[in-house]
């Protein structure tokens, strides 16, 4: 879908082969019932493959296919959602992309080269941007003491910790919001598991208690953290966007279908005027948001002004429509699209997590209106 070149498409099939053996649907129901869905080792082949070296410059020891990391990863993102498969693709990516930008030498060192060759995992715990009080979000607070920086707080929920050695944590300090990054096993650190809908993802409460540090734990300037966040949701925006469109993707296939083999009155479904209508109605609405994640993702690797716009704009349209679209699929199948066991509802699972985390559809536009406006206001 996303793949735009040559290489781009070998990396794309290679991606989809590997995932096709791994992450079959009844697989995937296997892993709802366990503690943990990763699988360290596949992801070590993931991070063979390049998936986790995309968004870090090669200078840092990475490096993209297209020289636009974040357009390469939308084809990665996109499979996932075609799968629902289980990996700290967003926290691990967005994490290792913190390090390679803002990250001290020492961070750009082993920490950073663990999380491109997989064998570590990292989690992002970013503050709560959601205005709903029924959302728990917390907040973590950083003062300096000394040679060290104790952080106390909680955040809520967090994507991959359970399954991470790393947490970057945004915290509070008096000049302003900092990224801190903190090992998993560091004294103070609590993790709580959460319910979730997806059924390969896992979230937590992180809870620090008096966490002591080094100061040279902070990734980048203290107080930058707003900054940073503003990058970093940009692209967990155009991520959450590609994998609601491969979600969709799949669902969409899994209809067309139902509707040549299902018949009706003698006739296939697929001949009806009406299933063709909504089928074409779907199709558009894939391709649309297809579109605009690309639209994002270019406008966010050629560094263009209005990126930030793209990247919420892609999310609030797919995050809307993609949602309307599947549950169209569910109801053209009937009373068996009804059922937890259709393979429907694996898809439409991660495609609801992905359309809240960050922000729902409507908060996302909501962002867009804010930019739009700022922007105007600055060049009057």
């Amino acid at each position: 879908m996303f793949a735009l070149t040559a290489d781009q498409e070998l990396f794309e099939k290679t991606t989809a082969r590997y995932l096709e053996s791994k992450y079959a649907p009844d697989h995937v129901r296997d892993l709802a019932g366990r503690p943990s869905a990763f699988n360290p080792e596949a992801w070590q082949q993931g991070a063979a493959l390049g998936w986790t070296s995309l968004l870090v410059s090669e200078a840092a020891g990475g490096g993209s296919i297209s020289g636009n990391g974040l357009l390469d990863l939308l084809t990665v993102a996109y499979h996932f959602g075609r799968h629902a498969a289980p990996g700290p693709l967003f926290p691990s990516n967005l994490v290792a992309m913190a390090l390679a930008r803002w990250g001290s030498d020492d961070q750009q060192g082993e920490p950073l080269a663990r999380l491109i060759d997989g064998s570590a995992t990292a989690a992002w715990c970013a503050p709560q941007r959601i205005d709903d009080p029924r959302v728990r979000g917390g907040d973590v607070s950083a003062h300096v003491s000394g040679p060290e920086i104790v952080l106390s707080g909680a955040l809520s929920p967090v994507e991959g910790a359970g399954d991470a050695s790393l947490l970057l944590v945004s915290a509070t300090e008096p000049q302003g919001r900092s990224y801190v990054l903190v090992p998993v096993s560091a004294p103070g650190v609590h993790l709580v598991p959460l319910a979730g809908l997806d059924l390969t993802r896992r979230y937590h409460e992180v809870t620090l208690r008096d966490v002591r540090l080094p100061v040279s734990a902070r990734v980048g300037q203290a107080g930058a953290g707003d900054t940073y966040d503003e990058i970093m949701f940009d692209v967990l925006a155009t991520l959450r966007a590609a994998e609601v469109v491969g979600a969709l993707q799949r669902c969409f296939d899994i209809t067309l279908q139902w509707t040549r083999d299902r018949y009706s009155f003698g006739r296939p479904l697929a001949s009806y005027q009406e299933i063709k209508h909504r089928m074409a109605d779907m199709r558009t609405a894939l391709e649309a948001g297809a579109a605009i994640t690309l639209r994002a993702a270019r406008a966010f690797g050629d560094s263009n002004p209005d990126a930030s716009v793209w990247c919420s704009a892609a999310v609030a349209y797919v995050g809307r429509v993609a949602l309307e679209a599947i549950q169209d699929c569910i109801q053209m199948h009937g009373g068996i699209g009804l059922t937890a066991e259709h393979d429907l509802h694996l898809f439409l699972r991660r495609a609801v997590v992905d359309t809240q985390l960050g922000g729902s559809p409507a908060d996302m536009t909501q962002r867009v209106v804010h930019l739009l406006e700022t922007a105007q206001g600055a060049q009057r």
